[in-house]
């Protein structure tokens, strides 16, 4: 069977070569009636257009190279998918590599990127104990928007959650409640994300007249039974304790666990002095299936990856634009657990 092209398509509608590559190509101000011929013709010879070809000869690319880090990381997995989404809307392809914790794994993943031709890079990070981009990336030529959980910094295209503002957000919510005894369990001693987030918990606290008391906010190793142990210990420490803000997944599953075995229940009711109200940074609705079900700050991570994918199209379109940074804010989801 003849193999068909272009010129077959532009025949069959009754239009030039031309028209035809730039309705391919979403270029150019095509009349929607045009438009429709073209896609008749294309739909009635089974004509496929070679995207990497057609790339190849203009010197173009619609791939995008995405670097996913850490494949546990739920609000990371969260972004990637409307990254994707997104970019594929516009008619993008993604690349997707994930280089190890070493410096040579990502070379070789840019160097793949690079005989792939891709047109930019989104580097989607889960490190939150370092605010600082590997030697590889900063020297890439291409286009490069970073998603991160913390602040990077160095000049970079980034997009981040607000951290500052998601707990000051909760801490509001819990001392318009009523309560004034507020704890904050989980993350690692050295994590930035953990400083930030007690920045903003501890601004809200101050602002209402609530110094923090030293040991309200106990680090702990990522794993749920090292959040159940200090949600324990604290709650057996402080009994007038009435609200807990749980760091990650992680530590919120623990706390429940620890709030169990104190003898007290979770739930958002200040008068019944067994129940202690918990409120977490992510939406888990794996859990809420249980009751209570869970209340929580929004991690805004369609949001984030549409504004990730977005910045990228951006900056291929003009390469010469400043380096942006956006910061997005979380949204309470109020349930049953405060």
């Amino acid at each position: 069977m003849k193999k068909v092209s272009i010129i077959d398509v532009a025949k069959e509608a009754g239009v030039s070569v031309s028209t035809v590559s730039l309705v391919l190509r979403q270029k150019g101000k095509i009349s929607d009636a045009t438009i429709a011929k073209v896609q008749a013709a294309i739909e009635q010879l089974g004509y496929v257009h070679n995207v990497a070809a057609a790339n190849l000869r203009a010197s173009t690319s619609n791939l995008i190279g995405l670097i996913l880090c850490d494949f546990s990381d739920s609000y990371a997995i969260k972004v990637m998918a409307s990254v994707v989404k997104e970019l594929e809307k516009h008619g993008f392809m993604v690349f997707l590599g994930q280089p190890q914790d070493n410096g040579a794994s990502l070379e070789r993943c840019l160097l793949s990127f690079k005989q792939q031709g891709v047109a930019g890079i989104i580097y989607l990070t889960s490190d939150t104990k370092h605010a600082t981009l590997p030697e590889q990336l900063r020297q890439c030529p291409l286009p490069l928007v970073v998603v991160s959980q913390i602040l990077i910094n160095e000049a970079c295209n980034l997009v981040m959650r607000d951290n500052r503002q998601a707990a000051a957000l909760a801490t509001r919510y819990l001392l318009e409640r009523g309560h004034r005894n507020i704890g904050y369990i989980g993350g690692q001693a050295d994590c930035l994300l953990r400083m930030q987030r007690l920045q903003g918990f501890r601004a809200s606290l101050q602002q209402n007249g609530i110094v923090q008391k030293e040991d309200s906010a106990p680090a702990c190793s990522e794993d749920t039974w090292a959040a159940s142990q200090v949600t324990r210990h604290l709650l057996e420490k402080n009994h007038t304790l009435t609200a807990l803000l749980c760091h990650s997944p992680t530590a919120l599953i623990g706390a429940i666990n620890g709030i169990h075995q104190v003898g007290r229940t979770l739930g958002k009711d200040l008068f019944l002095t067994q129940q202690v109200a918990l409120i977490g940074f992510e939406d888990m609705l794996h859990v809420n299936l249980t009751s209570p079900s869970l209340t929580c700050v929004s991690s805004a991570s369609e949001e984030t990856g549409r504004q990730a994918a977005e910045l990228m199209m951006s900056q291929i379109r003009e390469p010469a634009l400043p380096t942006q940074r956006i910061m997005l804010s979380g949204e309470l989801v109020v349930r049953e657990s405060a």
